[in-house]
């Protein structure tokens, strides 16, 4: 019997539990302490999102009686048995991390003890803050016949507690109740420069205090999971805003789907708090290491212990945007292309802000799907609007999880009366494009921004991406009836040089994997993205393969192709790298089309190449065209934070026994961009092709 699985598809939904297993590995690797607690966090955070969309997709499926889900055709019933148990075996490695990780930091003398475990000063510590700033916020529930089970929002924390009465011990008359701890108190209560206490042992210790005149008999930290998806039946546009608060307020009734406790909790409080949750018994966790590891964040941060994380990276100000001259009169002279966070994000925003300013600029369009809290494109768009700029903004109310404050960045935009489109009946707005038109000696000159990344100069230092300006001719039309097609009725949903989804984007690249195909053995594919969903393009990319065209795929994340199926995908090498940034960008390279390197918005899923509105840009360039072959190069060469999907969908670390050929793309590209300012320091060598010479060297 062969060892081969021959089926070309993998399941999605346990694809992305390997790829979540690999953010948890980061923890196992040599890096400092407070990084691989980071990780921890990290994991935390992916797989509560997982079981809100994820796992309360597919119980819903299983509740409407649905047999089959995906191509590989896995029931709804069968893959939540899979994550369940894939997730239960987890949790061992889990806990196992977080105490080796406590064990290397208390060596370090930064310690995570419970409030029992700390001396009588820091004890007395831990009790004024209770006093001062935890018993006024948190909430006390009684639970009986006279007090109802109280609403819990997603993600909500607490203790649950187990009563008698002080003057009247009779057993019969048990109290159940909770403590709500409210989300703006900190996870972990830092009660000395090196010492955080979990907030609920302080609770714990004082639990009598918050329900006087009874004793505590036992209680349990515990956390829910809610189903947090939001369908929305879009209607007439000048409701929709008032349809997505009340789809907020439902998210936050949505239906329980999982159960996190501590380990060893009373059985009573179990049955409590699940007889008015109905959680199945397998999606309830119990846990031997704090719950709600994401409240790590609020350790990884401290100061004090700088040297036990790794030092941060300052983004380069690289040619052509190092000189101090107006970025219009830059991007007139060249096009560029910057690779983020390596390069730093300002040039983009400084376009926004002169953009406001500029007396010659007379419009700006601009979309939004993920912006910072404070942010300050938008705050330059609203400057521009109140100056009397046409300023037309797409805000993607429909960006998961990033709704309300995208609702708070579209109210304040419409108020300084910037024409504001709140959305595409049926499809979600997930391009990322700028357009400006200025005045030029009585013409107008269009400048353009495209990008893989989100308008957000926060997440821009810690994901990677691409960010391209230019205000090439072929792209003016493109962007102009892009923006036509958000603001007007248009069902020409057809561009020239760029490309749109629903309707280009798929097409254009089943035709150039068909040219790569027609070419044979002379064929090659690199293709980098988030995502490898889709089903046509999983077929077009083994249909290629089996002609004998060369194919690498870097993809972070999910990827539902098989590769390694004797005669069909065994052409094919997929890798996914997973460091200390996010690999977020969307680069394509197919050798024989023209031209050749395209940068996308748009992941290969049915979500992004059917369902949304999505951007594919050419790069005619011929050195930004270099430099996206040489960052594609260095990370196909990774052996450090590499990982090599297997036949049998498993992920194998990439290792490399010669110390000289050890590369961590990450790395690599810090100090490529690290030697590269230095050098146009010292020398004002300002020609882009240095650059690449360098990256070749390197």
């Amino acid at each position: 019997m062969s060892d081969t699985n021959n089926s070309i598809f993998i399941n999605r939904e346990l694809s992305w539990l390997k790829f979540n297993t690999r953010v948890l590995k980061q923890c196992e690797k040599n890096i400092p302490l407070l990084e691989r607690l980071k990780f921890l966090a990290i994991y935390s955070t992916n797989l509560d999102e997982f079981y809100m969309i994820r796992v309360a997709g597919l119980k819903q499926l299983f509740m409407a009686g649905v047999i089959s889900s995906g191509s590989d055709e896995m029931t709804p019933l069968d893959q939540l048995r899979e994550i369940r148990n894939y997730l239960s075996k987890e949790q061992i490695s889990l806990e196992k991390e977080y105490r080796d990780i406590i064990g290397e930091l208390e060596k370090n003398n930064f310690f995570i003890k419970k409030y029992d475990n700390l001396d009588s000063e820091l004890k007395a510590k831990a009790d004024e803050y209770f006093f001062s700033n935890i018993m006024p916020i948190i909430v006390p529930i009684a639970v009986d016949s006279t007090h109802p089970f109280p609403h819990l929002n997603n993600l909500s924390f607490g203790l649950a507690v187990k009563l008698i009465d002080k003057e009247n011990e009779n057993l019969d008359d048990i109290k159940f109740g909770m403590v709500r701890i409210s989300r703006v108190l900190p996870r972990f209560v830092q009660v000395s420069e090196n010492i955080y206490v979990p907030i609920e042992s302080i609770v714990h210790r004082h639990a009598e205090e918050i329900f006087p005149g009874y004793s505590l008999i036992s209680s349990a930290a515990f956390r829910v999971t809610r189903n947090a998806d939001i369908i929305i039946e879009e209607e007439e546009a000048d409701d929709f805003m008032l349809l997505l608060e009340e789809g907020l307020r439902l998210r936050r009734k949505g239906a329980f789907v999982r159960l996190q406790i501590q380990k060893d909790a009373d059985p009573e409080i179990v049955e409590f708090l699940n007889s008015h949750m109905k959680i199945f018994y397998k999606d309830i966790y119990e846990y031997d290491i704090p719950i709600s590891l994401e409240g790590l964040w609020d350790v990884v941060g401290n100061k004090d212990f700088s040297h036990l994380a790794l030092p941060p990276y300052t983004p380069k100000t690289l040619p052509p945007f190092d000189e101090n001259t107006s970025i219009f009169q830059t991007i007139d002279k060249e096009e560029a292309l910057l690779y983020h966070p390596y390069e730093s994000f300002d040039p983009v925003s400084e376009l926004i802000k002169e953009a406001s300013k500029d007396p010659n600029v007379i419009s700006i369009r601009m979309t939004l799907y993920r912006v910072e809290k404070n942010s300050p494109i938008v705050k330059a768009l609203i400057d521009a609007a109140n100056d009397g700029k046409q300023v037309t903004v797409m805000v993607e109310l429909k960006a998961r999880f990033d709704e309300e404050n995208n609702l708070h960045w579209a109210k304040n935009l419409e108020n300084a009366g910037a024409h504001v489109i709140y959305g595409i009946t049926g499809f979600k707005v997930h391009s990322k494009i700028t357009q400006i038109i200025r005045k030029n000696n009585d013409k107008l000159k269009f400048y353009m921004h495209l990008g893989t990344g989100n308008y957000n100069g926060s997440s821009a230092k810690i994901y990677t991406d691409v960010s391209f300006f230019t205000t090439d001719e072929r792209f003016i039309q493109d962007t102009t009836t892009f923006f036509h097609i958000l603001s007007g009725y248009n069902k020409n949903r057809r561009l020239n040089n760029l490309s749109m989804s629903p309707m280009q984007i798929k097409e254009r690249l089943l035709k150039m994997i068909k040219l790569e195909t027609s070419k044979g053995n002379e064929g090659h594919i690199i293709a980098k993205m988030n995502s490898l969903v889709d089903s046509d393009m999983i077929k077009a990319l083994c249909n290629a393969s089996k002609a004998g065209v060369k194919i690498e795929l870097i993809i972070r994340g999910i990827c539902c192709l098989r590769p390694g199926i004797a005669g069909i995908s065994d052409n094919i090498r997929i890798i996914s790298i997973v460091g200390k940034y996010l690999e977020h960008a969307r680069i394509f390279y197919f050798k024989h089309s023209s031209p050749e390197f395209y940068i996308s918005s748009a992941d290969w899923m049915p979500r992004n190449l059917e369902r949304r509105l999505e951007l594919m840009t050419p790069i005619y360039n011929d050195i930004l065209k270099e430099k996206l072959k040489n960052i594609l190069k260095i990370q196909l060469k990774d052996t450090e934070l590499a990982f090599e999907l297997q036949n049998s969908s498993e992920y194998i670390k990439i290792k490399t026994e010669d110390e000289k050929s050890k590369i961590n793309s990450q790395d690599v590209l810090e100090i490529y961009f690290d030697k590269l300012y230095k050098s146009i320091k010292k020398h004002s060598d300002k020609h882009m092709m240095s650059a690449n010479k360098l990256l070749n060297e390197k």
